[in-house]
């Protein structure tokens, strides 16, 4: 699946309450999701990771709805190489901390 496919799928089957419940209160949820993800990953639950990333990711992608971001067309400038520093293989300096 494309991620402008996935970015549909979840918009068009929460697109009404996101909108309600605004920006806002969507990037809460996110954080809660990425919160998750972390005490998943510290207590090396990989069990758990799997279902966190994707719930990451699908209220990542609720957020971007909610501000009208179409996140295909946002991640382009990665197509080329690290936005940084232009390689394939990112050499920043500033990336290693």
């Amino acid at each position: 699946m494309h991620i402008r496919d996935f970015q549909q799928l979840i918009d068009r089957m929460y697109s009404e309450r996101d909108r309600q419940r605004g920006a806002a209160k969507t990037f809460l949820w996110f954080t809660e999701e990425v919160g998750e993800l972390a005490s998943a990953i510290a207590e090396q639950d990989h069990e758990n990771q799997a279902g966190e990333f994707a719930d990451v990711f699908a209220w990542l992608v609720t957020l971007a709805n909610v501000a009208g971001v179409d996140l295909e067309d946002a991640l382009a400038k990665f197509t080329t190489g690290c936005p940084g520093c232009g390689q394939m293989a990112c050499v920043c300096e500033q990336k290693m901390t």
